[in-house]
């Protein structure tokens, strides 16, 4: 079943037009991968997901974008409430400069949870769920900044699942990361696909066909092919798609 229904999404930085023409569905509870060149669209499709691009002066878009049957560039839709549904891990690592413990609890005491024993509850059960409390439980009043980067980005992604999101937009969550960090994060990527819709978008082609169920090939702006990850790498449909996994560009 689709969770995400995006058709006929155009979207413009003041005049160039960064997003043509986009048709996709994307599916309960899988994980999507998005590929493609520097600069092709990936990450603005992302943001648009959750209304991020909202931040950037000039955008523009046109079309529709549906979450779980709701418009949510319609009238009336509350953000705020849109982007704990939706929650999104970057691609550099980006801890608060507050304690392990006070970076996962920040979400919920900014959605009204001021209770110690259910923050303490939702901090350890986020810190499981990204792999973490075994390393970290010990230390959980110490600053973030004293962990490593990989174990940094997945204190990220305990913050984001603190608030109870059903959808993880993850934008290059590995590329700063070191080739043992960025096994663990997709280990925790495919735990995490039971529970939740996650996108990811990657420049890494090797990760998007080991983590994702489908993968969307982009090229100027443009969603050249959406399919299976194992038919799209193995049989592209598009002479495109074929030229940029086997290294012709790119």
């Amino acid at each position: 079943m689709a969770i995400i229904e995006i058709s006929n999404l155009d979207l413009y930085y003041t005049e160039f037009h960064a997003l043509k023409q986009i048709e996709m569905n994307i599916q309960e509870r899988s994980i999507t991968a998005f590929i493609g060149p520097s600069g092709c669209g990936k990450s603005t499709l992302l943001r648009t997901l959750n209304r991020m691009n909202d931040t950037i002066r000039g955008v523009r878009i046109s079309g529709n974008v549906t979450v779980g049957g709701e418009d949510i560039y319609g009238p009336g839709v509350n953000v705020e409430a849109l982007r704990k549904r939706i929650g999104m891990v970057f691609q550099q690592p980006n801890p608060f400069p507050k304690s392990i413990y006070e970076n996962v609890a920040y979400g919920p005491r900014i959605h009204g949870i001021s209770n110690k024993a259910e923050l303490d509850q939702i901090v350890e059960k986020s810190l499981r769920a990204a792999a973490l409390w075994d390393e970290v439980k010990d230390y959980l009043k110490k600053s973030a900044y004293g962990l490593s980067g990989g174990q940094q980005q997945r204190l990220c992604i305990a913050r984001a699942l603190a608030v109870s999101p059903t959808i993880l937009l993850m934008d290059e969550p590995t590329s700063a990361l070191d080739p043992i960090s960025t096994l663990k994060i997709e280990e925790l990527i495919q735990e995490l696909k039971d529970q939740y819709t996650i996108v990811i978008v990657t420049h890494n082609m090797q990760q998007a066909a080991r983590v994702s169920g489908q993968t969307a090939f982009f090229l100027n702006g443009e969603v050249v092919e959406f399919a299976d990850t194992v038919k799209l790498f193995s049989n592209p449909d598009d002479q495109r798609t074929e030229d940029y996994i086997t290294g012709r560009f790119g």
